[in-house]
């Protein structure tokens, strides 16, 4: 019997890829609410654990922001037959009772995916751009950029992890 493409794909592609991230995480977490100005730099504890036979993972993470604790989680994985990384995204304090659904492509060392943003108090949407990215076994980068209607992009928040475990 052939092996389907998910087979393959976590057997030697990019589900294989997606389960080098799992693991203890730990580092910590910049964040930007206007462009250039540092507003918190925080300890971050993560969580990188492979569900559903390998198909997704799932980071599970706590930390801080201006001393305000709060946890989110995010499922990454990857469509095999759309070629494309999807993650669906929600927290405690940035995503309030929302789900950010974002797609996108692999890059050199991990994955870019795009979701957006707005609201009854935000008329125009805004996009949200995060990628992550293994350098290699031991340190694992996360960061999110925020893209305003009109197309700027400024970095929002930036994880630098080291793996714990």
């Amino acid at each position: 019997m052939s092996k389907s493409k998910f087979e393959i794909s976590l057997e030697s592609g990019v589900h294989q890829q997606l389960q080098s991230l799992i693991g203890n995480w730990k580092g910590t977490t910049k964040t930007w609410f206007e462009p250039g100005v540092l507003a918190d730099e925080s300890p971050m504890e993560g969580t990188i654990r492979s569900i559903l036979g390998g198909r997704f993972v799932l980071h599970e993470y706590k930390g801080s922001l201006t001393d305000q604790s709060f946890e989110g989680i995010a499922i990454y994985g990857y469509d095999v037959p759309n070629n494309n990384f999807q993650s669906a995204w929600i927290d405690s304090i940035h995503m309030g009772t929302r789900i950010m659904l974002s797609s996108g492509a692999p890059t050199a060392s991990g994955f870019s995916v795009l979701g957006s943003y707005g609201g009854p108090d935000i008329p125009a949407p805004w996009g949200w751009r995060t990628t992550v990215v293994l350098p290699d076994n031991d340190n694992l980068i996360i960061t999110a950029y925020n893209i305003s209607p009109e197309g700027q992009e400024d970095k929002a928040t930036e994880t630098v992890y080291k793996r714990i475990g």
